[in-house]
């Protein structure tokens, strides 16, 4: 007897298959994620010291307004990197 995963994950690849990646794509994406992964660990380490500099002077509305530049800058980033890889998914289809 199958779980209920199983029949959802069946009728969804009935519905829309899903894409075969060739090694070349595989490592186009592999490549895609390093790239945003060093771009991300680089704005943490600029904006971490930043945000801990501005803890230790006390200036908390400072802090908060790096901390959320942070997060807007790592949505921005994914979301990007979701792209580039979706557009080379969608080359496999």
């Amino acid at each position: 007897m199958k779980s209920a995963y199983e029949l959802a994950m069946e009728r969804l690849s009935e519905e829309e298959p899903i894409a075969k990646l060739s090694d070349e794509q595989k490592a186009a994406v592999a490549e895609i994620d390093q790239k945003y992964k060093a771009k991300l660990a680089e704005r943490e380490v600029f904006l971490g010291g930043k945000i801990e500099e501005a803890k230790m002077a006390g200036d908390i509305g400072t802090a908060a307004e790096l901390d959320d530049e942070l997060a807007r800058e790592r949505r921005t980033l994914e979301a990007k990197s979701e792209q580039e890889k979706e557009a080379i998914r969608t080359q496999a289809s």
